[in-house]
């Protein structure tokens, strides 16, 4: 981790957000904080008042910037933040797909 945060790491936004690393499951945005050391104070707050059974079961928090405003209501931004990710899958697949190529080979009558 760098030790000097450039301008765009502490005004950027951030969501914080709840998984679990054994499924892959995605609880959802907890959180959306401004600059990237209150993503990173704020994930530790959050692991530090896990439950072990939680840790345990795999439960853990990541952040990822956003382009989400802080403050916003964590149902709110997991809503915005799915309809991005998918938004983006879906024109990662379109992109990926090869068009249609007509067969060299005529068909016999």
């Amino acid at each position: 981790m760098e030790l000097f945060l450039t301008l765009d790491d502490s005004s950027s936004s951030y969501a914080v957000i709840c998984y679990n690393i054994r499924t892959y499951q995605s609880a959802g945005v907890v959180a959306v904080v401004k600059g990237q050391q209150n993503a990173t104070a704020k994930v530790k707050e959050l692991e530090g008042s896990q439950s072990s059974s939680e840790q345990h079961e795999g439960w853990r928090y990541i952040f990822e910037k956003s382009t989400l405003k802080a403050g916003t209501d964590p149902t709110e931004a997991t809503r915005k933040r799915q309809e991005d990710l998918d938004a983006r899958e879906s024109k990662a697949m379109q992109e990926t797909q090869t068009p249609f190529a007509p067969s060299q080979h005529r068909q016999r009558p």
